[in-house]
């Protein structure tokens, strides 16, 4: 399982805030392999040939369909790219099952499908079944024979799953536990064969389990109407005294927490891949379509308007896929390191994403919102024409949509990623504390005017550098003044976390282009330069911005002062003509056609 490319040194989960990472030491996509390539390559072409010319009959939820393009991707390895061999997959590192999603990402409804299937639906079995329930059932759902699906959120149980109501007994005999209760929102519940599901075992067990379709007490209601991927089957499930086998018992009883909780995790940053993949064919829709659409006898393309809007989706899409593969690789080499502890493979897995949880929740905010984005502005540049049905642009802007709320929202994920950073520190893990004391007590001291000249990329790296100190600043002024009462303070949480996912997404993309300049083969790295300017120069002013509205809500007086003149000491940048950068990022994908990084 091990990717070749992991053998450089690597930060522990979210100390990337308090240390600084080396462009040698990051892995970037220009890393990837021959066979990585081949593998991303393989999924596209699938998705161009079987799915994209029956996008319509798949949003119309023709009975089979779905299936069918599930067994099709199973028939060409697809849907076992990471799974050991032991059990017929392919067992590759965790950078190409990465690439996999990324690959897949831009199938629409199809891609909601099978990124179910594959997660949510066969991690399960895989890192907490047992020996005989992974021969049972691992081998079908990555041949597409069986199709997997997840219950977990009930109507009144989304972001609070513990809450959780659908209950379970052992019965009289001890050979079955007997399920009631619902599930809703279940992807690929209309016509998968096996189910992970949740509930509590007397009332306060929460455990998972394994239902097969057919088990008596088990339906399912009818499929969901749905503002946008129509085509992915989305019901609720009812259980009315269900018979479920005490050997379908998944994992420890009264730890189904563990499984709910680590499978996020991994799920979280196949999102972002996924809607990178997505992104990526939006965007070249839209180049398209600007240099064919003509207003004023001449292509939209050639209007600085247009221009500015294909940039920045441009730049979101460059960025997003650079932290990507970044948190990928940090993944891939402490799952190896595990595993050379003697780990078990999916105990090893989930360590690694554990590890990693703050950046995966990053990720999957980042991700999601650039995708939202990038199919807000394509509407826009369609013009009129978005808003028809005719064109694509219309159901990418539709099926954006949920990846805000997929995976945990975008809110609990902000949220998260800024409470996992504390309990880090307070377990020892993460040296936040002192971090934050020196960069307070630097507000008393004289700046320091280093001299940058002869210096490549040092004054972005300083900037970056005071970017972290805006954010330890902030972050530990709010745990100062507000200790225990700062958990309460949702808003200041969210501030804080937009800080260090635009830090973490800034620091990304300036490793990579130092390491695409260091990079001898590489002569040209221009467009991305001016990308990686334009997010440095714009991600400034967002971390003022959200460290002041911070600030402004826990502080005041001499403190507020003080706290407001250091964030904007910590975000200061050069003046930058970014209305040309943008132009010249432009001008090249509009002269290629196509987004081609």
């Amino acid at each position: 399982m091990k990717d070749a490319s992991a053998t450089h040194k690597t930060l522990s989960g979210a100390e990337w805030l308090i240390k600084p990472s080396l462009p040698e030491d990051t892995f970037i996509p220009e890393d990837f392999n021959e066979e990585q390539r081949m593998t991303k390559d393989m999924c596209i072409d699938f998705v161009s040939n079987e799915v994209k010319p029956i996008l319509d009959r798949i949003d119309k939820l023709e009975e089979g369909l779905m299936p069918a393009l599930l067994m099709k991707a199973g028939a060409q390895g697809l849907l076992g790219v990471s799974i050991p061999e032991t059990y017929g997959g392919l067992g590759k590192d965790f950078i190409t099952a990465t690439l996999v999603n990324e690959g897949l990402g831009s199938g629409h409804s199809f891609s909601v499908a099978v990124a179910a299937h594959t997660g949510i639906g066969t991690l399960p079995i895989l890192y907490f079944g047992t020996t005989a329930q992974k021969e049972k059932y691992i081998p079908k759902l990555i041949s597409g024979e069986w199709k997997g699906a997840y219950g977990l959120t009930e109507p009144h149980s989304g972001s609070d799953a513990l809450s959780a109501k659908t209950s379970a007994r052992l019965s009289e005999d001890g050979k079955n536990y007997i399920l009631n209760g619902q599930k809703c929102w279940i992807t690929n519940g209309g016509f998968a064969d096996i189910y992970t599901v949740f509930a509590k075992i007397d009332g306060d067990k929460f455990t998972a389990f394994i239902i097969e379709r057919g088990m008596e007490g088990f339906t399912q209601g009818p499929e969901e109407h749905k503002m946008g991927i129509k085509g992915s089957s989305t019901v609720q499930l009812y259980f009315q005294d269900c018979k479920v086998p005490v050997e379908n018992v998944l994992g420890e009883i009264g730890k189904g927490h563990v499984i709910a909780f680590n499978i996020l995790n991994i799920g979280r940053l196949k999102l972002c891949a996924a809607v990178l993949g997505g992104a990526k064919q939006t965007l070249n829709e839209t180049i398209e379509y600007a240099n064919t659409r003509e207003q004023f006898k001449v292509p939209i393309s050639s209007f600085g308007a247009i221009k500015h809007k294909l940039a920045q989706m441009a730049i979101r899409i460059w960025v997003s896929e650079t932290a990507l593969y970044r948190t990928a690789d940090w993944i891939a080499a402490k799952e190896d390191d595990l595993l050379k502890a003697s780990k078990p493979f999916g105990e090893a897995l989930l360590g690694a994403a554990e590890e990693y949880a703050v950046e995966c929740a990053m990720l999957k905010v980042e991700g999601s919102e650039m995708m939202d984005f990038v199919a807000d502005e394509g509407v826009q540049i369609y013009g009129g024409n978005g808003f028809s049905d005719e064109y694509n642009i219309s159901r990418s802007y539709r099926d954006s949509r949920i990846n805000r709320i997929f995976e945990g929202t975008n809110e609990i994920n902000r949220l998260l990623a800024v409470d996992m950073v504390l309990k880090r520190a307070m377990k020892g893990k993460l040296d936040l504390l002192n971090a934050a004391t020196k960069v307070a007590s630097e507000l008393m001291s004289i700046p320091e005017f280093g001299d940058e000249h002869g210096q490549a990329f040092a004054a972005e790296l300083k900037a970056v550098h005071n970017m972290k100190k805006s954010v330890l600043l902030v972050a530990g002024a709010a745990v100062q003044k507000l200790m225990m009462k700062l958990q309460q303070e949702q808003e200041i949480l969210m501030n804080i976390a937009d800080m260090a996912i635009t830090v973490y997404h800034a620091e990304s993309a300036l490793l990579r282009l130092i390491k695409l300049s260091e990079n001898k083969s590489i002569t040209d790295f221009s467009v991305q330069q001016d990308m990686t300017y334009c997010y440095l120069f714009d991600a400034a002013d967002r971390i003022h911005k959200y460290g002041k509205d911070a600030v402004c809500a826990f502080s005041d007086g001499d403190e507020q002062k003080m706290l407001l003149l250091g964030l904007k000491r910590f975000t200061k940048t050069t003046p930058y003509n970014t209305k040309e950068a943008r132009r010249r990022i432009a001008d090249k994908m509009i002269a290629e056609n196509k987004y081609y990084l």
